[in-house]
């Protein structure tokens, strides 16, 4: 039950008057800016940080969600559109997206993009949400050998 009881403090946090309107700039400035052939969601965190130097921590993550999700969904509608991916998590979107805007159905192509990220976005917070404590318990039981382990691990997948 604790969990649930966080998860609601937090919506009655985002779900202020101001937080919401952080959280429209930024998905409106992320969008506008993703929607740039090329400017993936890093670089337009990057380009767009000095816009939360001023304002308090809550509100300034808020807005770097907002303009992060907003940036993502403005790759998907390059490549929808034009073709043209934004960055790499819109590539497998130009195969079906361009071909249905070339139908006449890119308002469909576009909606069920906002869609599919809107769901995929809360089903992956409700998880982080729910096996994070979990996980968080087992890596504090880490010691050295576990580190090394992970870290040897880490080293041959990457090979």
């Amino acid at each position: 039950m604790e969990i649930f009881n966080n998860l609601i403090l937090g919506f009655s946090v985002a779900l202020s008057l101001q937080n919401l309107l952080y959280a429209f700039v930024g998905v409106f400035v992320g969008t506008a800016i993703g929607v740039l052939p090329g400017i993936g969601p890093l670089v337009t965190i990057a380009m767009l940080l000095p816009l939360t130097f001023n304002l308090p921590p809550t509100p300034a993550l808020i807005m770097l969600a907002g303009i992060y999700y907003g940036s993502q969904y403005g790759g998907s509608t390059t490549s929808i559109l034009m073709n043209l991916p934004g960055e790499t998590a819109s590539v497998v979107t130009c195969l079906d997206g361009y071909q249905m805007a070339r139908q006449g159905r890119a308002g469909p192509a576009l909606a069920i993009a906002a869609v599919s990220s809107f769901f995929a976005g809360t089903v992956g917070t409700l998880l982080i949400a729910l096996f994070g404590p979990p996980l968080a318990e087992a890596a504090l039981k880490f010691g050295a050998p576990e580190y090394f382990a992970l870290m040897l691990a880490a080293l041959i997948a990457a090979a």
